[in-house]
C-alpha cells in the first residue's frame, strides 16, 4: 500500500516536464535520501517534489477537515481516501486547471512512464499495467471510477479497511469535500510551481 494515491495531482503538478513527472509518480515507491546518486537530476527533483507535496498536504488544515469527516469509520485509511476524492475533483473539473483534454494528458503521462520502466521499483512496475488498463487518471472523474479504485485497494489491504464503502461518504458530503479541494488545490499548485522554479 502506497502512502498517497493522488496520482493525477502529482503528475499534473510536475509542470509538464517528463522527467519530473516520472520522479513525482515514483515518489511513494522510493526510499532514502541519496537520490542524485541513483537517478537523473530531474527525476530526483520529481521525487523530492512528491515529498514536498505530500508533506504540505498532510499538514494542511483543509485536508485535515476532509479527513476528520472520515476518520471515525476509516481510521488511518482516511488520508488515502481523501487523496482519491481530491483526484476525483481534479479529474472531473480538469478543464478548469489544464488546457489539454484529460484523455490526452493521461495517454501522454502513461507513455512517459512506460519509457522509464527500467528504473521503476518493483511495486510501481507491478501497478502500472493495471493503472493503464483501467485508465485510472481519466476514470477518476466518475464516481464509478473512484469506487472501482477504492474497492481494488480495499482488497489489497491486510485489514478490513472498508475503503470500498467510502463512496457513500463522498456522495453524502460531496459539496464539503469539493469546497475543501477547491480552496486547497491552488495553494498546492503554487507550492509546486515555486519548488520547481527554485530547484530546476
Amino acid at each position: 500500500m502506497t502512502n498517497s494515491m493522488n496520482f493525477l495531482a502529482h503528475l499534473y503538478l510536475s509542470g509538464g516536464d517528463p522527467k519530473i513527472m516520472v520522479g513525482n509518480f515514483l515518489g511513494d515507491f522510493v526510499r532514502g535520501r541519496n537520490l542524485l546518486e541513483r537517478y537523473d537530476k530531474n527525476i530526483a527533483l520529481g521525487i523530492e517534489l512528491h515529498r514536498v507535496i505530500d508533506a504540505f498536504t498532510d499538514n494542511h488544515e483543509l485536508v485535515h477537515a476532509s479527513k476528520r469527516r472520515l476518520r471515525d469509520k476509516y481510521r488511518h485509511y482516511s488520508g488515502v481516501i481523501v487523496d482519491i476524492f481530491y483526484d476525483h475533483f481534479l479529474a472531473k473539473n480538469w478543464n478548469d486547471y489544464h488546457e489539454e483534454p484529460l484523455p490526452d494528458f493521461a495517454e501522454n503521462a502513461y507513455a512517459i512512464i512506460k519509457q522509464h520502466t527500467t528504473i521503476l521499483p518493483e511495486d510501481a512496475h507491478y501497478m502500472l499495467p493495471y493503472m493503464i488498463k483501467g485508465n485510472w487518471l481519466v476514470n477518476y472523474a466518475k464516481i464509478e471510477g473512484i469506487e472501482h479504485a477504492l474497492s481494488g485497494m480495499a482488497r489489497r489491504t491486510k485489514f478490513d479497511s472498508k475503503m470500498d464503502q467510502s463512496v457513500v461518504d463522498l456522495r453524502e458530503h460531496y459539496v464539503d469535500f469539493k469546497s475543501e479541494f477547491e480552496k486547497f488545490f491552488p495553494e498546492l499548485k503554487n507550492l509546486a510551481e515555486t519548488f520547481i522554479a527554485n530547484n530546476k
